[in-house]
Protein backbone atom coordinates (compact mmCIF):
# COMPACT_ATOMS: atom_id res chain seq x y z
CA UNK A 1 0.00 0.00 0.00
CA UNK A 2 1.43 3.66 -0.65
CA UNK A 3 1.67 5.63 2.53
CA UNK A 4 -0.31 8.76 2.11
CA UNK A 5 -1.36 11.54 4.18
CA UNK A 6 -5.14 10.15 5.34
CA UNK A 7 -7.75 12.82 6.85
CA UNK A 8 -9.62 11.59 9.99
CA UNK A 9 -12.76 11.70 7.45
CA UNK A 10 -10.86 9.58 4.89
CA UNK A 11 -10.35 7.05 7.72
CA UNK A 12 -13.48 6.66 8.89
CA UNK A 13 -15.13 6.38 5.15
CA UNK A 14 -12.69 3.15 4.98
CA UNK A 15 -13.56 1.74 8.40
CA UNK A 16 -17.10 1.98 7.34
CA UNK A 17 -16.95 -0.69 4.35
CA UNK A 18 -16.11 -3.19 7.03
CA UNK A 19 -17.99 -5.59 8.21
CA UNK A 20 -16.93 -5.63 12.19
CA UNK A 21 -17.92 -2.19 12.90
CA UNK A 22 -21.51 -2.75 12.18
CA UNK A 23 -22.15 -5.75 13.77
CA UNK A 24 -20.30 -4.50 17.08
CA UNK A 25 -23.12 -1.12 16.51
CA UNK A 26 -26.02 -3.54 15.80
CA UNK A 27 -24.85 -5.54 18.74
CA UNK A 28 -24.57 -2.51 21.30
CA UNK A 29 -28.33 -1.72 19.61
CA UNK A 30 -29.27 -4.82 20.60
CA UNK A 31 -27.93 -4.87 23.86
CA UNK A 32 -28.92 -1.34 24.95
CA UNK A 33 -32.75 -1.92 23.57
CA UNK A 34 -32.57 -5.00 25.83
CA UNK A 35 -31.50 -2.95 28.93
CA UNK A 36 -33.92 -0.44 28.50
CA UNK A 37 -36.78 -2.66 28.06
CA UNK A 38 -35.36 -4.51 31.46
CA UNK A 39 -35.05 -1.36 33.31
CA UNK A 40 -34.15 -1.64 37.11
CA UNK A 41 -31.09 0.99 36.80
CA UNK A 42 -29.12 1.56 39.96
CA UNK A 43 -25.79 2.48 40.80
CA UNK A 44 -24.51 -0.85 40.67
CA UNK A 45 -25.05 -0.75 36.70
CA UNK A 46 -22.51 2.30 36.96
CA UNK A 47 -19.63 0.45 39.04
CA UNK A 48 -20.18 -2.59 36.86
CA UNK A 49 -19.33 -0.25 33.45
CA UNK A 50 -16.73 2.13 35.60
CA UNK A 51 -15.02 -1.35 36.88
CA UNK A 52 -14.89 -3.32 33.73
CA UNK A 53 -13.20 0.07 31.83
CA UNK A 54 -10.53 0.41 34.00
CA UNK A 55 -9.77 -3.73 33.86
CA UNK A 56 -9.62 -2.43 30.10
CA UNK A 57 -6.10 -2.47 29.84
CA UNK A 58 -5.47 -5.57 31.90
CA UNK A 59 -7.79 -7.41 29.91
CA UNK A 60 -6.28 -6.10 26.33
CA UNK A 61 -2.42 -7.22 27.76
CA UNK A 62 -3.92 -10.79 28.99
CA UNK A 63 -5.83 -11.43 25.57
CA UNK A 64 -2.87 -10.17 23.25
CA UNK A 65 -0.35 -12.29 25.67
CA UNK A 66 -2.33 -15.10 26.23
CA UNK A 67 -4.53 -15.65 23.26
CA UNK A 68 -3.46 -13.38 19.92
CA UNK A 69 0.55 -14.48 20.85
CA UNK A 70 -0.26 -17.62 21.67
CA UNK A 71 2.34 -20.54 19.78
CA UNK A 72 0.67 -23.24 18.37
CA UNK A 73 0.87 -26.56 20.41
CA UNK A 74 0.49 -30.18 19.92
CA UNK A 75 -1.89 -32.07 22.69
CA UNK A 76 -2.40 -35.85 21.98
CA UNK A 77 -1.53 -35.24 18.63
CA UNK A 78 -3.74 -32.84 17.92
CA UNK A 79 -2.78 -29.34 17.18
CA UNK A 80 -4.02 -26.45 18.92
CA UNK A 81 -4.01 -23.23 17.52
CA UNK A 82 -6.94 -20.71 17.23
CA UNK A 83 -8.03 -18.60 14.61
CA UNK A 84 -7.54 -15.58 16.20
CA UNK A 85 -3.98 -16.42 16.83
CA UNK A 86 -3.42 -17.08 12.99
CA UNK A 87 -4.84 -14.15 11.81
CA UNK A 88 -2.98 -12.13 14.36
CA UNK A 89 0.33 -13.94 12.73
CA UNK A 90 -1.19 -12.98 9.90
CA UNK A 91 -2.01 -9.38 11.17
CA UNK A 92 1.89 -8.75 12.24
CA UNK A 93 3.62 -10.52 9.02
CA UNK A 94 1.40 -7.45 7.47
CA UNK A 95 0.67 -4.53 9.29
CA UNK A 96 -0.92 -2.50 6.90
CA UNK A 97 -3.42 -5.33 5.52
CA UNK A 98 -6.47 -3.24 6.32
CA UNK A 99 -8.80 -6.10 6.68
CA UNK A 100 -6.78 -8.20 9.00
CA UNK A 101 -6.30 -5.21 11.73
CA UNK A 102 -10.12 -6.34 12.51
CA UNK A 103 -11.65 -8.61 14.71
CA UNK A 104 -12.29 -11.74 12.61
CA UNK A 105 -16.03 -11.58 12.19
CA UNK A 106 -16.41 -15.27 12.57
CA UNK A 107 -14.53 -15.25 15.68
CA UNK A 108 -17.00 -11.71 17.23
CA UNK A 109 -19.49 -13.85 16.22
CA UNK A 110 -19.05 -16.21 18.82
CA UNK A 111 -17.92 -13.67 21.14
CA UNK A 112 -21.65 -11.91 20.49
CA UNK A 113 -23.81 -15.01 20.63
CA UNK A 114 -21.30 -16.42 24.00
CA UNK A 115 -21.71 -12.67 25.94
CA UNK A 116 -25.58 -12.44 24.87
CA UNK A 117 -26.72 -15.99 26.13
CA UNK A 118 -24.44 -15.06 29.29
CA UNK A 119 -26.24 -11.77 29.85
CA UNK A 120 -29.79 -13.48 29.15
CA UNK A 121 -29.38 -17.17 30.45
CA UNK A 122 -27.36 -16.40 33.67
CA UNK A 123 -28.41 -16.43 37.21
CA UNK A 124 -29.02 -13.38 38.98
CA UNK A 125 -30.33 -9.80 38.23
CA UNK A 126 -30.71 -10.04 34.13
CA UNK A 127 -30.12 -6.20 33.85
CA UNK A 128 -26.49 -6.26 35.11
CA UNK A 129 -25.79 -8.75 33.09
CA UNK A 130 -27.04 -6.72 30.32
CA UNK A 131 -25.51 -3.56 31.55
CA UNK A 132 -22.26 -6.20 31.43
CA UNK A 133 -22.34 -7.25 27.88
CA UNK A 134 -23.29 -3.54 26.61
CA UNK A 135 -20.31 -2.17 28.57
CA UNK A 136 -17.71 -4.90 26.74
CA UNK A 137 -19.62 -3.98 23.40
CA UNK A 138 -19.55 -0.69 23.96
CA UNK A 139 -15.79 -0.80 24.24
CA UNK A 140 -15.43 -3.03 21.60
CA UNK A 141 -16.13 -0.21 19.00
CA UNK A 142 -13.55 2.06 20.46
CA UNK A 143 -11.46 -0.83 20.56
CA UNK A 144 -12.18 -1.64 16.41
CA UNK A 145 -12.02 2.36 15.72
CA UNK A 146 -8.15 2.55 17.70
CA UNK A 147 -6.72 -0.18 16.26
CA UNK A 148 -7.53 0.51 12.90
CA UNK A 149 -6.72 4.12 13.25
CA UNK A 150 -3.23 3.06 14.72
CA UNK A 151 -2.43 0.96 11.54
CA UNK A 152 -3.91 3.66 8.99
CA UNK A 153 -1.40 6.55 7.28
CA UNK A 154 -3.37 9.04 9.92
CA UNK A 155 -0.98 11.64 11.46
CA UNK A 156 -1.89 11.51 15.75
CA UNK A 157 -2.35 15.39 16.40
CA UNK A 158 -3.04 15.43 20.05
CA UNK A 159 -0.91 14.10 23.16
CA UNK A 160 -3.02 11.49 24.29
CA UNK A 161 -3.84 9.59 20.85
CA UNK A 162 0.25 10.04 19.89
CA UNK A 163 1.25 7.83 22.57
CA UNK A 164 -1.15 5.21 22.03
CA UNK A 165 0.08 5.58 18.40
CA UNK A 166 3.91 5.30 19.31
CA UNK A 167 3.07 2.13 22.12
CA UNK A 168 1.62 0.43 19.11
CA UNK A 169 3.92 1.18 16.70
CA UNK A 170 6.63 0.17 18.72
CA UNK A 171 4.75 -3.25 19.36
CA UNK A 172 4.26 -4.02 15.04
CA UNK A 173 7.76 -2.54 14.03
CA UNK A 174 10.23 -2.40 16.86
CA UNK A 175 10.03 -5.51 19.25
CA UNK A 176 6.62 -7.36 19.18
CA UNK A 177 7.58 -8.77 23.26
CA UNK A 178 6.55 -5.53 24.38
CA UNK A 179 3.71 -2.61 24.43
CA UNK A 180 0.43 -5.17 23.71
CA UNK A 181 -2.14 -2.30 25.20
CA UNK A 182 -4.02 -0.98 22.35
CA UNK A 183 -6.21 1.74 23.49
CA UNK A 184 -3.98 3.24 26.12
CA UNK A 185 -0.18 3.47 26.78
CA UNK A 186 2.04 3.45 30.03
CA UNK A 187 -0.70 1.15 31.50
CA UNK A 188 -0.82 -2.69 31.94
CA UNK A 189 2.61 -2.71 29.83
CA UNK A 190 3.76 -1.13 33.04
CA UNK A 191 2.39 -3.18 35.78
CA UNK A 192 3.92 -6.29 34.05
CA UNK A 193 7.03 -5.31 33.15
CA UNK A 194 6.48 -4.92 29.33
CA UNK A 195 6.77 -1.16 28.82
CA UNK A 196 10.68 -0.53 28.31
CA UNK A 197 12.70 2.19 27.06
CA UNK A 198 12.62 2.08 23.38
CA UNK A 199 16.19 3.60 23.01
CA UNK A 200 16.98 0.53 25.11
CA UNK A 201 15.25 -2.30 23.57
CA UNK A 202 17.00 -3.64 20.11
CA UNK A 203 14.86 -4.32 17.30
CA UNK A 204 13.34 -8.28 17.25
CA UNK A 205 14.38 -10.06 13.94
CA UNK A 206 10.99 -11.91 14.55
CA UNK A 207 8.42 -8.76 14.83
CA UNK A 208 7.12 -9.77 11.55
CA UNK A 209 7.12 -13.19 11.67
CA UNK A 210 6.06 -14.61 15.09
CA UNK A 211 7.34 -17.64 16.81
CA UNK A 212 10.00 -18.31 13.97
CA UNK A 213 12.94 -20.32 14.86
CA UNK A 214 15.39 -17.34 15.90
CA UNK A 215 12.35 -16.31 18.69
CA UNK A 216 12.93 -16.74 22.38
CA UNK A 217 11.11 -16.65 25.78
Amino acid sequence: MTRKQLTLREAFAEFAHHPTPWMLLAWVGALLAARLAVGGWSVVDVIISVALVGFSPMGEWLIHTGILHWRPRQLAGVKIDSRLARDHRLHHRDPRDIPLIFIPWRSLIVIIVGLTSLALLAPGNTGKWLTFALTIATFLVFYEWIHYLVHTDYKPRHAIYRAVWRNHRYHHFKNEKYWFTVTSSGTADRLMGTYPDPLKVKSSPTVRNLHAPTATG
